[in-house]
């Protein structure tokens, strides 16, 4: 089940802590948080719809960008945004052409700062945050040109795609029938294997 996730917890007896030990914390953590400006927030669990609408939309990425300079990555792949602080675990992230942190991800305190797309599965409990103010930090990121939101509780995606103007447009999707376009990635992909086995 999803849970609440923003209420800032103590680590190491401490209100904010020092990026290095918010790393450290992490190593030794179980469960992922979130790092902003020196508080430290868990990481919402995942309904079963969220984990159906993850399988499929990273199951058919990793089809269609195969042998492409692009990869998904799950979210065990931790973001970072230097110039606002965030560290943060997005469900899905894509980046591309340069893969050398492939060689540093057994470094628990590597992350990587370079995504061209992200993906956020919506849930009750975060979609105001993903909507708000993450998307706010997301666009720090000088390389992201397009951030999806799908909502678990109903058929809906929002892309936002940055134009020639370098302002955001957002593009909005409601029926099985209708077919996302990706075109950094040039990837199509139709709502009905988005939400396929979700009963939606």
């Amino acid at each position: 089940m999803d849970f609440e996730v923003r209420e800032p917890l103590i680590a190491y007896g401490k209100n904010l802590l020092t990026e290095e030990e918010y790393l450290q914390f992490e190593k030794e953590s179980r469960q992922k948080h979130e790092f902003f400006k020196g508080e430290i927030f868990a990481m919402a669990g995942a309904s079963d719809n969220h984990n159906e609408i993850f399988s499929n939309f990273f199951t058919e990425l990793g089809i269609q960008l195969k042998g492409k300079p692009c990869k998904p990555y799950g979210s065990d792949l931790r973001i970072h945004i230097p110039q606002n602080t965030l560290y943060t675990y997005p469900d899905i992230s894509i980046l591309c052409k340069n893969f050398d942190f492939l060689n540093k991800r057994n470094d628990e305190t590597f992350s990587a700062k370079e995504p061209v797309v992200l993906i956020e599965i919506l849930s009750p409990s975060t979609s105001n945050y993903d909507r708000g103010a993450k998307f706010k930090l997301y666009r720090d990121i000088p390389t992201l040109k397009e951030y999806i939101m799908v909502d678990s509780e109903s058929i809906t995606v929002e892309c936002f795609r940055i134009n020639k103007s370098n302002h955001w447009e957002l593009e909005e999707y409601k029926t099985s029938d209708q077919i996302l376009a990706i075109p950094t990635l040039a990837v199509n992909l139709s709502l009905s294997q988005i939400y396929e086995g979700t009963k939606l």
